[in-house]
Order: C-alpha cells, then sequence, then structure tokens
C-alpha cells in the first residue's frame, strides 16, 4: 500500500528508479494504479515499469469532485470522489493529480484544488442521498451547502445536529461511521428521477453502475465500481429465485430489484433513475444474470 505521507519536498509522492526483471502481468488498470510511464510503488514486484512511486494520502474537500479519464474537464468522467473520500496521489501535473480512489481502487485524474492532507479521522458518513449543511445547528438558518449520500465527515455532536463541514448537519442525516445496516432498495427509491450522467455517484447525476455501489456502500457493503465488476464480485443466483435487492445484470449495465419483478435503475434508456417492470427493461436488453449482494453489512461505513 502507499504510504500516505509526504516524502518528498512540496509533499509531492515520492519517485524511486527500479529495475524488475522476467515478465510484467497484465493488470486492470481502471483498479491498478499502473501507467506506461510510471506505477504504484506497492506493483513493484508486478509489473514493469519506468519508475514506481510512493503515494501520499489526500481528502477532497468539495461536495462531488469528478474523476476523469484525462487531465482535461473536457475528459469523459470515469467516476467521483465525495467529499471526506480520500485518493492516493502518485502524480501532479499542473493543477490536476492522477490518484486511486481509496474506497473501491478507482483510478483516474481529478483537480488539485480541493484537496488537504487528512487531519483527523472520520466520524460520520451521510445516510440520505441529501444532506444539507446549515449555518447554524438550526434549521430555519441558511443552508450553506448539500452533501450527497455517502460523504464522509469529521464532525463533534451539536444537539440534534453535527457540527461538520463548515457548518451543522442534522443527525437523521448521518451515520456513525461505527453503525452499519439499512436497506439498499430504500435507498435506491431515493434516486429515483436523478439524471443519468456518465460517472455520476449522487443526486444530482448517477450511472447504473454508481447507483448500485452508492446503496450498498451506504449499508456497509463493499461493491466495486463498475458494472463488470460488479458482476464478478456477487454470487451468481438463478432467475427462479430472484428477490428483493437482488442485483439484475446485462450487457454493460446493472441494477437493483425492488421486487422480483420490478426493477430500479439508472439508465440511459430514460436518461434518468426509474422504476419500472423488469420485463419492460428485459425486453430492450436481455438480462445476462442474477447477483445477490450479502444480506448482512460486511463492512463498517469507512472511516478513511
Amino acid at each position: 500500500m502507499a504510504s500516505g505521507s509526504d516524502t518528498a519536498s512540496g509533499g509531492r509522492p515520492r519517485t524511486r528508479q527500479a529495475r524488475l526483471g522476467g515478465p510484467s502481468r497484465p493488470l486492470d488498470r481502471r483498479i491498478n494504479a499502473v501507467r506506461d510511464d510510471l506505477a504504484d510503488a506497492a506493483l513493484a514486484g508486478v509489473v514493469t515499469a519506468p519508475r514506481y512511486v510512493d503515494g501520499v494520502f489526500r481528502r477532497t474537500t468539495r461536495a462531488v469532485t469528478m474523476l476523469r479519464g484525462k487531465p482535461d474537464d473536457a475528459a469523459p468522467a470515469v467516476s467521483a470522489l465525495l467529499y471526506g473520500e480520500v485518493v492516493t496521489v502518485f502524480d501532479v501535473a499542473g493543477s490536476w493529480v492522477w490518484g486511486q480512489c481509496l474506497h473501491d481502487g478507482y483510478v483516474g485524474w481529478l483537480r488539485a484544488d480541493g484537496l488537504e492532507v487528512p487531519a483527523a479521522p472520520i466520524t460520520h458518513g451521510v445516510a440520505v442521498p441529501t444532506a444539507a449543511v446549515f449555518a447554524a445547528p438550526d434549521i430555519k438558518s441558511p443552508a450553506l451547502a448539500a452533501l450527497p449520500l455517502n460523504a464522509r465527515l469529521v464532525g463533534v455532536p451539536a444537539g440534534d445536529f453535527v457540527a461538520a463541514a463548515g457548518g451543522f448537519v442534522h443527525r437523521r442525516h448521518l451515520r456513525r461511521v461505527t453503525d452499519v445496516g439499512g436497506d439498499p432498495v430504500d435507498l435506491a427509491h431515493g434516486f429515483v428521477g436523478t439524471p443519468y450522467v456518465w460517472g455520476g455517484r449522487t443526486r444530482d447525476g448517477i450511472d447504473c453502475s454508481g447507483l448500485t455501489q452508492a446503496v450498498l456502500r451506504a449499508c456497509g457493503i463493499f461493491c466495486p465500481r463498475d458494472s463488470d465488476q460488479q458482476a464478478a464480485a456477487f454470487a451468481v443466483i438463478d432467475a427462479a429465485d430472484r428477490r428483493r435487492g437482488d442485483l439484475v445484470v446485462f450487457a454493460g449495465h446493472i441494477g437493483i430489484l425492488a421486487d422480483p419483478d420490478t426493477l430500479i435503475h439508472a439508465t440511459a434508456y430514460w436518461m434518468a433513475t426509474v422504476v419500472e417492470p423488469l420485463a419492460a427493461a428485459i425486453a430492450r436488453v436481455p438480462a445476462t444474470g442474477f447477483r445477490r449482494p450479502p444480506e448482512v453489512a460486511v463492512t463498517p461505513c469507512s472511516a478513511e
């Protein structure tokens, strides 16, 4: 793993020169910090690279920061980081950094502004599709910002609120990181009507795998980022045994069952998150299988 500490001047990742003999194993570059010109130092015994880099941990301070395939605001987004999530930075290029998300291993470029050195442990996670940040511990005070489901906060209890993110978030919108559980289907219903946005993970815009990842992660279940990764991560079940909360896999697409015959999914067909009969979705694109995530949360709300 990356060291997480600043080991070069200016807080930049430290580069190591190395030579690896023998073959280089092909890796999925979506979730391995490998480029033609550098690689994560933790992969020095696995892949060949001109240089290996010890990454440094940085935490996001914006509600949403898009992760892109290239250091260009016009480049397609591949995912997003949410407030308080951590990225391991391996390269700095002007106003951009290249790194790996700690919560799911996804790799990409993001703007360097809005990142900070983690200085305190995360205490809470946002547990609803959107949580308001108020100027004072009073629901009548101005709302300063809105934070998405799974945003991570360093907070201090203040009556019915938690002082965090430069303001106050109501405790009913949060969960302590030590708490687990919840209902992914109930959470998915809260995203109905959300615009379809490639790479999105929030109520402002979300894609198919972003939705399933968001609702499972909020319930303490680890879930990879992309639909093919999710299909590979969870147990295969027979179509006849499907039930509420199971995932339906399509070619390049995924959704979650509200009941055995009803699908909730973020779909480019409707350009929104919708609830529709499973049969209608399958009539457009045949399902390739069904998957069952763990019934009981297997990890706590991550405190990265």
